[in-house]
């Protein structure tokens, strides 16, 4: 539980420190990505080494990995960083740790992030780092999580863009989470006018 507060605090902090950032802000923008979760990689990972699924070449194949959808929405605050919010939803059965989950359900997630980008939106190409806070619903379970990765926003289709990321989904609540990477694809299109 305290864990879980530090989470809701440091979100708070989180979006705070964004909307402080800039009267200058830039554009808004809404999108739909489609996503794979990958327990499996991430627990091959964590019983070996990185260097030794590298090496063994054990990633998880598409099979082992679970689909969802997300409605995503983002908004430029600097030249250089943006503020990103998603609400997902994938069918799965959730490996909780110390649980024995025999039934597929619905897995609610929601996180808010910061994307620190390594260009300016002038580019094609915008490749950014992702670091922010999330919680997900399983059944009756909740928990916590701290999303960490990186990301690619291609501007190539007029207003809108296209945005893959690769996050690595570290728990806060233990009990009640695990770790995974989730993979992401959408498009992204602006709600209005820059400012």
């Amino acid at each position: 539980m305290k864990k879980f507060l530090l989470l809701i605090v440091a979100g708070c902090l989180l979006v705070s420190a964004v909307q402080a950032q800039s009267s200058n802000s830039l554009a808004k923008s809404i999108g739909f990505s489609f996503f794979m979760n990958d327990f499996t990689s991430a627990q091959r990972i964590r019983s070996t080494s990185l260097n030794q699924v590298i090496n063994d070449k054990t990633f998880a194949r598409m099979a082992e990995m679970n689909a969802g959808f997300a409605v995503n929405y983002s908004k430029q605050m600097r030249d250089r960083m943006s503020f990103s919010a998603a609400l997902g939803v994938s069918g799965l059965r959730y490996p909780m740790p110390g649980r024995n989950i025999t039934k597929n359900g619905t897995l609610l997630e929601f996180s808010a992030t910061i994307n620190a980008m390594m260009t300016t939106s002038d580019y094609y190409v915008q490749p950014y780092l992702v670091l922010g806070v999330g919680a997900h619903k399983f059944d009756v379970h909740y928990g916590a999580f701290i999303p960490a990765g990186v990301g690619l926003k291609l501007n190539v289709l007029g207003d809108a863009s296209v945005v893959v990321s690769s996050t690595y989904r570290v728990p806060v609540t233990t009990e009640t989470a695990n770790y995974h990477f989730q993979h992401s694809i959408g498009i992204a299109a602006p709600l209005g006018k820059k400012n």
